[in-house]
């Protein structure tokens, strides 16, 4: 039995189990993998800190400061599948058929990326479609690729590719750019980068490998045939909380419902991060976040009766 069983392993999440180990708390780390989308990032130039590191290299660090308390046990390669309220207890089960009892939860699961649900997709996925381009980049030396999107992570996309790639067509479903200026700026002036806003994905091209997408035009339904070898998909991000559907509050896009103090609709259950209902998916947001689930679960242990009636929102 622990006290408290934290489910993911991105910032928030590691966050957390570094402020419960301080709190003493008999703390579980339930993950899949380390890092989360920190992990798929090749450039974080706004971690207050550090001008410029690698998401590999803020991944290691937290990993080793969180693992430097004692009082967090580790299980990295298992994913939550279920949660059963008990009685003043939850057990969580996973996908290795774990099953783990604490009595306060932190679900800090992260989101995962959102696919393009086109003819095509799935048939050629890791062969030529790639969702991390942190990841996939260095394969497309030489090539003719393509962005799917308009926001950050697109953009950041297409700057990974731009020493590597050939040419790089940016298609936006949208006709404007969702990306910060200064993002923006390192691409605009690229012979490189040719921008498709407006247009939409209709169909991926190929059959051992992508050799193509078909691009329409919302606005004329122009359509356009693109030769590409790679296609990189940064068009959003789900929530990674389906196994909590029936047990906590989630909104119409799938986020866990949380208020203040980071808790959900059921006592002793936290959440933190993106896969919360919080504002600005950003890295040092959910490591605030991250904090305050903690001492919010440590405060619920020694108080219970007081802390369920406390109230706040955002």
């Amino acid at each position: 039995m622990y006290d408290l069983a934290i489910l993911g392993g991105g910032p928030a999440a590691m966050t957390a189990a570094l402020y419960a180990a301080r709190k003493m708390l008999n703390t579980l780390l339930l993950a899949k993998e380390i890092g989360g989308q920190m992990m798929l990032t090749m450039e974080i130039e706004n971690y207050i800190g550090f001008q410029q590191i690698t998401g590999a290299e803020l991944t290691d660090r937290f990993y080793k400061h969180m693992s430097h308390f004692e009082g967090v046990e580790k299980r990295i390669g298992e994913s939550v599948t279920g949660i059963r309220v008990l009685e003043k207890v939850f057990e969580v089960s996973t996908d290795t058929k774990g099953l783990y009892q604490a009595r306060t939860l932190i679900i800090a699961t992260g989101k995962r990326s959102r696919p393009l649900g086109v003819p095509g997709e799935k048939e050629l996925a890791g062969r030529g479609i790639s969702y991390c381009s942190t990841c996939d980049a260095p394969l497309f030396g030489g090539r003719k690729v393509a962005v799917i999107g308009g926001g950050n992570s697109a953009v950041q996309a297409a700057i990974d590719l731009l020493p590597i790639a050939t040419e790089i067509s940016v298609v936006n479903f949208v006709p404007n750019w969702q990306a910060d200026p200064i993002l923006l700026e390192k691409i605009e002036n690229s012979e490189k980068v040719v921008s498709y806003p407006g247009w939409e994905v209709l169909k991926v091209l190929g059959e051992k490998r992508v050799s193509g997408i078909v691009i329409r035009n919302r606005g004329s339904d122009d359509v356009k045939e693109l030769p590409v070898e790679g296609i990189f998909v940064e068009i959003g991000l789900i929530p990674n909380s389906e196994f909590a559907k029936d047990i906590v509050d989630l909104n119409k896009n799938g986020e866990i419902v949380v208020d203040c103090y980071c808790r959900t609709s059921v006592p002793g259950i936290f959440a933190a991060g993106d896969v919360t209902t919080v504002p600005a998916k950003q890295i040092i947001v959910a490591c605030g976040e991250g904090t305050k689930a903690a001492l919010s679960a440590y405060d619920y242990l020694i108080m219970e009766s007081f802390w369920t009636k406390a109230s706040c929102t955002y």
